[in-house]
């Protein structure tokens, strides 16, 4: 026996995916060992990449103005809840560029997704009826000139919420007489389609709806009531309801694969999907899921030429990069706005 495990493959030959020769298995993904470091065990004390260590840390004139306000009027953020890295990034920035990505219909998801560190209930608490008020009030007095919002999942209401954000998107444009831009991360409202058009037609400028993962994780990621058919068809809806820009977002590091990483994008592109954000799952909890794989910067500059080649509008991958992305935020506002222009152009050759 001695004889034999000596005359054996190596441990390193096992870790290398290499046969009792030493040559490299060739029905392994090369792709894969190059762009991917996997995590260690759930016994074992690992330290993230270095890659993953960079953090502002909260602090500064901004950053205190801006809680200061949400705690006044009762308000929560995304940024918080979901234990956002980038949030002294954010939050700090200098004067006209500090972002919030504000939270509407509380605090308190009725989905239970295994990624995500919200609270979950049945039977959350019932809706605040001046949340849009409160939120329209804040973000005028910030001065920003792009705002991101976003949603728990209220399936307990009849039209899942719908109503509520459409009214803070018309008041938000009313407040600030329309400069400034809205980016509206909503639920998939379990696909009905006029919840959804009620939301593309508010005035919105960045319809906005995650996917989260490749369409064959989505059973293990997600809450069984979201699927990937489900959430195509609302970026669908969305577009065809005269939605500017449509925007999804895809956590890397779940378990997914190369191959099925681009096929997912590829389908994004081909319902129309105008921008895409790719970033590393981060586990918030020991309750939540684990991280399956660090992915490297390599790999996320290797996906984001990808989907720039299949046509998308704005493509952010990185790392740290997240769904409400400050660097994405400038340049959709950019990019927003040259549509503007374009549009009174028109106007003014057809008058």
């Amino acid at each position: 026996m001695r004889q034999r495990l000596v005359a054996g493959p190596t441990f390193d030959a096992f870790v290398g995916a290499q046969g009792k020769d030493g040559e490299e298995d060739s029905s392994s993904s090369s792709s894969e060992s190059v762009y991917s470091v996997e995590a260690a065990g759930w016994k074992e004390q690992k330290r993230k990449p270095d890659w993953l260590k960079r953090r502002i840390l909260p602090g500064g004139d901004n950053y205190t103005r801006i809680k200061s306000k949400l705690r006044d009027l009762n308000l929560s953020t995304v940024c918080e809840e979901a234990k956002c890295p980038n949030i002294g990034e954010c939050w700090g920035g200098e004067e006209g560029t500090a972002t919030a990505t504000i939270m509407l219909m509380g605090d308190t998801c009725t989905r239970g997704c295994r990624f995500c560190a919200v609270k979950t209930s049945r039977a959350p608490p019932p809706l605040d009826p001046s949340e849009p008020e409160h939120v329209s009030e804040a973000v005028a007095s910030w001065g920003l000139d792009y705002v991101v919002l976003t949603s728990v999942d209220r399936d307990d209401l009849s039209d899942h919420g719908s109503n509520h954000i459409a009214r803070t998107i018309r008041l938000l444009k009313e407040k600030t007489e329309g400069r400034l831009l809205v980016e509206a991360l909503v639920p998939d409202f379990q696909g009905h389609e006029e919840h959804v058009r009620r939301v593309a037609t508010s005035g919105l400028d960045v319809f906005a709806h995650n996917v989260e993962t490749v369409e064959e994780l989505q059973g293990q990621v997600r809450d069984r009531r979201a699927n990937w058919a489900q959430s195509l068809s609302v970026l669908r809806l969305a577009k065809e309801a005269g939605a500017p820009l449509t925007k999804t977002s895809i956590m890397l590091g779940c378990g997914e694969t190369a191959d099925q990483v681009v096929a997912a994008l590829r389908k994004l592109r081909e319902t129309g999907v105008d921008v895409v954000t790719l970033g590393q799952y981060m586990r918030p909890t020991k309750k939540h899921m684990a991280v399956a794989e660090y992915v490297t910067p390599e790999a996320f500059a290797t996906y984001q030429k990808i989907a720039e080649d299949l046509g998308f509008v704005y493509v952010a991958s990185g790392p740290l990069v997240r769904s409400s992305y400050k660097a994405g935020e400038f340049y959709l506002k950019k990019h927003l706005e040259k549509q503007r222009e374009g549009k009174k152009e028109s106007a003014v050759v057809g008058s």
